[in-house]
């Protein structure tokens, strides 16, 4: 190679780990190129989530006329999967099959369980819509369509995401697992927003055709992003891996041991009280813009750009701190005291009527959520054994998950409840204003996230730090044995 030729490769080389900020998450063990390969899993997740919560909430109610009560009711129906996360996560770390695999099957099932609620999606809701064609068949049956393929889909990104989280903690050094817990929901960030983008593209000019096709291309590229992240991942060892000494514990023996493990039930209050703090205003955001501050749907866009802006960078500085062996309890209330003045902000744009500093707010608020959702998941597969990643993952899922959904329908609840009452004028003239019901439900975020970091006080005391390893002191101690 020529000096000039070596010059150049070393210059790329040396700026890599900077503008591709998660480049060093790879291994020996795990190269960057299988890495990539792996997180597709959360691409998928990502589309799933915005054709649930985004796309198809739209479509439902203004296109295809549904109640929006029905429509609620539909989306809420994969939140009732997310409980059974933990016994995903359990079943997946003491599952054998033929070929040796673990986690491969598990992933695999939630690959069809997803393919096929997005399969029959399209035809449930057109039917479900009673309009054109559709008025043909009893009014139940969309309705049991409808259920059955949101149920599938939330079974098969929730299954999918568990034993696919669990892998890659499997597959990574321990002191590397930060930057692939912060390369994993990048993954889930980027296929969001460009999900998000492609959808709204293709369904511009709405029709019924149009809405099959674009859903079941959803189906198809699922299953391929899917067998592609999949592909030789985990070893084949013919004639299955060898089943242990002592028999697996069941599902009530793991959780039993789990649960009595040290501060493990005081982690759990911290990720459920931290989550639904950050939750609740997810379906209060953009129309707070709109409603409050009179800015445009053009403007409101931007407020999600912001707020997936401040989630890439503050995944991008944790995964930097907690790598040099940061306290993951700690960096999630650190997540917690930036929510404080996030917040703080977004409720004082109403008063000031200023739009920078409601876009200042939203951004803060995804860097918060960032710090937070690394921490606390860093934290999990830190206090979890080799045996037991897929039960702590799973159940971190489980309550991430369940809390996320009470938040989001919380929010609104409150945000109506409170702001009838405001604007009924029973809590004085100067409350009975759109903004009051908005701002009630800020202030009710902001004592949920110091209510965390009193939770995360407990965890990060000296009697706690005490008995919680590190992530280099594990490194070194595995590397030992």
């Amino acid at each position: 190679m020529k000096p000039l030729t070596r010059s150049i490769v070393a210059g790329w080389v040396s700026l890599g780990p900077h503008f591709l900020p998660f480049a060093d998450a790879a291994s020996a063990e795990l190269p960057l190129s299988r890495l990539l390969r792996l997180a597709l899993f959360q691409v998928s997740v990502g589309m799933a989530l915005v054709l649930l919560v985004g796309t198809l909430n739209r479509v439902m109610i203004v296109e295809l006329h549904v109640p929006a009560a029905l429509v609620a009711v539909m989306l809420a129906l994969p939140l009732m999967y997310a409980p059974f996360r933990a016994l995903i996560g359990h079943r997946s770390d003491t599952h054998r099959c033929a070929l040796g695999w673990r986690r491969v099957p598990f992933i695999w099932m939630g690959t069809l369980l997803q393919f096929g609620g997005l399969a029959i999606m399209p035809f449930a809701l057109l039917v479900l819509s009673g309009g054109g064609a559709a008025a043909q068949y009893p009014g139940w049956l969309g309705q049991a369509g409808a259920a059955a393929a949101f149920l599938l889909v939330g079974a098969g990104l929730h299954t999918t995401q568990t034993a696919g989280l669990a892998l890659a903690t499997d597959l990574a050094p321990v002191e590397r697992q930060p930057k692939v817990v912060g390369l994993m929901y990048v993954m889930l960030l980027v296929g969001t927003i460009v999900s998000a983008l492609l959808f709204g593209w293709l369904l511009a000019e709405f029709s019924p055709a149009r809405l099959v096709q674009v859903i079941q291309a959803a189906a198809v590229a699922t299953l391929v992003v899917n067998s592609v992240a999949l592909w030789k991942q985990e070893r084949i060892v013919l004639g299955g891996a060898p089943r242990p000494v002592r028999p697996d514990p069941t599902f009530s023996e793991a959780w039993q041991h789990y649960r009595q493990s040290r501060r493990a039930l005081l982690r759990l209050a911290a990720i459920g009280l931290g989550t639904l703090a950050f939750s609740m205003q997810d379906v209060l955001l953009e129309p707070y813009g709109g409603h409050v501050l009179g800015m445009s749907v053009g403007q409101t866009t931007w407020l999600t750009a912001a707020l997936a802006s401040g989630g890439l960078f503050g995944f991008g500085v944790a995964s930097a701190v907690l790598s040099r062996g940061f306290d993951p309890a700690r960096m999630a209330g650190v997540g917690a005291w930036v929510g404080l003045p996030a917040f703080g902000a977004v409720i004082l744009a109403s008063a000031l009527h200023s739009v920078p500093l409601f876009v200042l707010g939203a951004l803060l608020i995804g860097v918060g959520g960032g710090l937070f959702g690394h921490g606390t998941l860093t934290m999990t597969m830190s206090h979890a054994t080799r045996e037991r990643t897929g039960l702590a993952l799973g159940v971190w899922g489980a309550v991430q998950a369940t809390a996320a959904g009470l938040g989001m329908a919380s929010g609104g609840l409150l945000r109506d409840a409170f702001g009838a009452i405001a604007e009924s004028g029973r809590l004085g003239a100067g409350l009975a204003q759109p903004a009051t019901g908005y701002a009630f439900v800020y202030a009710v975020e902001i004592v949920l996230l110091i209510g965390t970091i009193i939770v995360m006080r407990q965890l990060t005391s000296e009697g706690a730090r005490s008995h919680v390893p590190q992530l280099p002191a594990m490194a070194a101690r595995l590397g030992g044995e």
